[in-house]
């Protein structure tokens, strides 16, 4: 079965194109599809047409074999949203929002179902807590327990974890990856790079109303360009500029050396020589290779050059 078809999708205001011809499928196998993109990019113009709240000017749009211009009351039984900021009624507790909440799916608003999607997301032990004194975090999840309620077979998630403390970050990626193992699809918006190469199982870029890259987060890294980084502590008497054949010695930071290497794996290797040979002892070792946030400025950058030129030049 197929989450979401659109092909040729655009959306235009005035002369602003947001939406560029965009085409992407997305399977219903219970996986995570991070979405990544600058401000201004197209990604809440594109995340509202899937869910109904705006209409195309130009495609297609299938959010689980239904259009959402056409059948919005449909789709919203069968998909589970949060926005980045949800507006809570502050003087009800939390298990009064979810009783209210409930009350539009038939079948949701059981104590039963209330009381497991509470444990879900472990705020059990507020379920008599007003909402105006919960955390962040907490509102958070209150907020994706609301999207929970009536089993959706797919999610949209407007950057979940925004301003939120590492804690309550780990908390939230928790239920998506409990959520994922349950068979639920999960499209996730995200300004984390980190969140994304951690929690994604394909990633989509989008940049100045286009997709730049559409892939697993392994195949859009090898489309990073530039060089590894290696750091090395040793102890010994050892040129630094000839330990490493396959990396060029940079310099020290501090009692570390420095060297940059396209390939870090045959550099290791030579470093294992160098230290069996010359007897030098290895203290410390750290690599960084390129990341997704390299791909995404190498992607990014350029077309949101190009955007802004043709403002300029328009």
């Amino acid at each position: 079965m197929i989450a979401i078809e659109v092909r040729e999708l655009r959306k235009s205001y005035g002369d602003v194109q947001a939406l560029r011809g965009i085409d992407v499928s997305i399977a219903a196998t219970g996986q995570i599809i991070g979405l990544l993109g600058p401000n201004g990019a197209g990604k809440t113009t594109f995340v509202e047409i899937l869910e109904g709240l705006r209409p195309a000017t130009s495609g297609t749009v299938s959010v689980l074999g239904i259009d959402p211009a056409h059948a919005p009351a449909a789709l919203r039984a069968r998909l589970g949203v949060q926005l980045q900021s949800t507006a809570f009624m502050e003087d009800l507790t939390v298990t009064e929002t979810l009783q209210v909440y409930a009350s539009l799916y038939p079948g949701a608003s059981s104590g039963r179902r209330i009381a497991r999607t509470l444990d879900r997301v472990d705020l059990t032990g507020k379920a008599k807590a007003m909402v105006r004194g919960l955390s962040g975090g907490q509102r958070q999840r209150l907020a994706l327990a609301m999207a929970m309620l009536h089993d959706p077979d797919l999610y949209i998630l407007d950057e979940p974890t925004s301003g939120l403390d590492p804690i309550a970050r780990r908390q939230i990626h928790d239920i998506l990856i409990a959520l994922k193992s349950d068979g639920k699809t999960i499209l996730l918006s995200s300004h984390y790079l980190d969140e994304i190469e951690a929690l994604a199982d394909r990633v989509l870029i989008l940049a100045a109303g286009e997709i730049v890259a559409d892939g697993t987060p392994l195949q859009l890294l090898s489309r990073a360009a530039g060089a590894s980084t290696l750091w090395l502590e040793v102890s010994g008497v050892i040129d630094p500029a000839t330990l490493v054949p396959q990396a060029t010695f940079e310099g020290r930071d501090g009692s570390l050396f420095r060297y940059r290497t396209p390939d870090p794996t045959a550099a290791i290797v030579g470093l294992a020589d160098s230290l069996r040979t010359s007897g030098a002892r290895l203290d410390d070792l750290r690599l960084r290779r390129p990341s997704l946030e390299d791909v995404y400025l190498q992607l990014v950058g350029p077309q949101m050059a190009q955007k802004d030129l043709e403002v300029v030049q328009s």
